[in-house]
């Protein structure tokens, strides 16, 4: 008898010593951050954490959950982006589908398979008609800040190479001036008067490099660059797609010996009568899986503007692609995102606002709906996608236990997605940090983790101990 109340006191002191307080993780964050946290046991059918979930807030890149289980629910299996070239009297037509995968090597083999047709003179006009868009081809609250880099890229139906281009910066030593480089093929112009500073002189003359741009897709560089002995990559965002287009299509008719009479012209004439060729891209899953795993903004953009025109029978916009998603899925799903801002299908703008509850349904019904493919796309904490590098849950115990979609802006720190604890029970998390600002005067050591790394470290470590306690 007196072992076994030794036992119990032992256990009893063993759990409450591995207890971590929800409070004591929260404390982890800089101050003015702020937390809302979903966390449900499926095993159990227990919520063990509401912790500010009803608060709107931005959700970042885990809308595209959003945005994969709409497309997943309402888009054919089978569908694809389509890009078609057609003839209509003397002209050519180059209908685009809105595909954001549509590569330089694509649009090669169209041109080919007019040449097979025997075209070796195009009497009228080429076209570009890219009509099954319309509106804005960047989203209400995307930054003017970010818009010259990749991610932002514009969200078009003529879209090729991923409206992306590549290009570098060198700084030669001893030498005061930068140049750039970018590689002929690609029909950009980019110019340079950023200067080669040493890091204390970047220190304190507060100058970083900054880019300029303009609807010709001339990009200027401008401030300062610290040293470096190798180049600097760089990735534009194509600011006028239809134009990069264009250049690009006209260099390759000539390479083609393809020669045209009249101009390349944006819009579409009144009758397209025979149809010469079709490219298809990847379809519907490989597609959502890719736009998942690595959370690209152009998928999720293009296929919420997808979403709207199918579904309203338009031309698909951002407006009419968010109505859409809250449609399809109030209809299909009864999940209610009345109350959400949904701006774009990737989270990309600083409009958009969803509550951790209204996440955590979204996940319930992608985890108990298994056969929709969405779950076994999203990222593993430790082996692939953007979870394959997060610091906080990259490394044992919490490699391969963790299956969920990131979502980072400036300031947001977010996760959505399912836990496999160390019961072998599985617990749907939806993380939303934001407001999370590390003060300028922080003397962190560079080898102690940032805040946000440490609390979730500790945060999905107790979870999957199941220690964590609200109390």
């Amino acid at each position: 008898m007196v072992r076994l109340f030794v036992l119990i006191v032992c256990s009893f002191f063993s759990t409450t010593a591995f207890s971590v307080p929800l409070n004591t993780l929260e404390a982890m964050l800089p101050a003015g951050s702020q937390l809302a946290l979903s966390v449900y046991n499926v095993n159990s059918g227990q919520q063990l954490v509401e912790r500010d979930d009803d608060i709107l807030l931005p959700p970042a890149s885990t809308q595209k959950v959003v945005t994969a289980l709409a497309a997943s629910l309402y888009l054919p299996s089978d569908f694809s982006f389509e890009t078609k070239v057609l003839q209509s009297g003397k002209d050519i037509v180059f209908k685009f589908g809105g595909d954001p995968t549509l590569k330089r090597k694509d649009l090669q083999l169209l041109v080919s398979a007019l040449k097979a047709k025997g075209i070796n003179q195009i009497r009228g006009d080429v076209w570009l008609d890219g009509e099954i868009f319309t509106g804005y081809e960047r989203a209400v609250g995307w930054p003017w800040d970010i818009l010259g880099v990749c991610y932002s890229a514009p969200s078009s139906a003529i879209s090729l190479e991923r409206n992306c281009v590549q290009g570098s910066i060198y700084s030669n030593k001893g030498q005061r001036q930068t140049r750039v480089f970018v590689p002929e093929h690609q029909p950009i112009e980019i110019s340079t008067d950023a200067l080669a500073v040493t890091k204390a002189q970047q220190q304190t003359q507060h100058c970083d490099l900054e880019l300029n741009y303009n609807d010709s897709n001339h990009y200027q560089l401008s401030g300062c660059l610290v040293h470096r002995s190798n180049p600097l990559p760089l990735k534009f965002a194509i600011q006028n797609p239809q134009k990069y287009v264009s250049d690009v299509l006209a260099a390759e008719l000539r390479k083609a010996a393809i020669t045209v009479k009249g101009n390349i012209r944006l819009g579409s004439p009144t009758n397209q009568d025979r149809v010469i060729a079709v490219h298809k891209s990847a379809p519907r899953d490989a597609l959502l899986n890719t736009m998942l795993k690595r959370s690209d903004n152009l998928i999720a953009d293009n296929i919420l503007k997808t979403l709207g025109h199918r579904y309203f029978k338009q031309p698909g916009s951002f407006s009419n692609g968010a109505a859409a998603i809250k449609a399809i899925l109030k209809q299909q799903t009864n999940i209610d995102l009345n109350t959400a801002v949904i701006v774009d299908g990737s989270g990309l703008s600083r409009n958009n606002r969803m509550t951790a509850t209204q996440l955590m349904s979204v996940i319930q019904y992608v985890y108990s709906h298994p056969q929709l493919g969405v779950l076994a796309m999203l990222p593993v904490s430790g082996v692939d996608g953007t979870l394959k590098y997060r610091s906080s849950v990259r490394h044992a115990p919490l490699k391969n236990k963790l299956t969920a979609k990131t979502g980072s802006l400036y300031g947001s720190y977010n996760l959505a997605g399912i836990l496999k604890n160390n019961q072998g029970q599985d617990v749907l998390v939806v993380q939303l940090v934001t407001n999370y600002h590390i003060p300028k005067s922080d003397d962190r050591p560079s080898n102690v983790a940032s805040p946000i790394t440490q609390f979730e470290r500790e945060l999905y470590q107790a979870l999957l101990t199941s220690s964590l306690t609200t109390h």
